[in-house]
């Protein structure tokens, strides 16, 4: 599965884990339009992204669902939850791809974002790219 490069979006509050997908994007080659840590950040977005990694508990609580969906109305983000508890997800965005779970490897990232972007089909999803089920 082979897809181009994509301006991803980071929405993480731990400054070091946001770093970690930074460095993980940037080498796979991928632009990172920003990092979100909060609700009100997302006012500060000056370029659309093409996917966002989406952890839920934020600096300002569970606030990742509904920049989520913000995201996916806005922009038609492609929405990829990267967490340790997908049960609070709740209702996902519209456009979500998929969960990876914390803690997660360089490979599962560039795996799910190449998923992501190349559009394929349910029955290619990489095996680190959960699912996402309704509550």
């Amino acid at each position: 599965m082979v897809a181009g490069c994509g301006k991803v979006l980071i929405v993480e509050d731990e400054f070091l884990v946001a770093l970690q997908l930074e460095d993980i994007l940037e080498g796979g080659g991928h632009a990172v339009v920003g990092t979100v840590p909060d609700q009100a950040s997302l006012g500060t977005l000056s370029e659309a992204p093409d996917v966002a990694l989406v952890d839920l508990n934020l600096r300002d609580g569970l606030t990742g669902p509904a920049i989520a969906r913000q995201l996916a109305g806005t922009f038609g983000a492609l929405v990829i939850y990267v967490t340790a508890n997908p049960a609070q997800i709740g209702t996902p965005a519209p456009t979500t791809v998929g969960v990876v779970q914390k803690p997660f490897t360089r490979q599962s990232i560039l795996r799910a974002i190449s998923f992501a972007l190349a559009g394929c089909p349910a029955s290619e999803r990489p095996v680190e790219l959960e699912p996402v089920r309704c509550r």
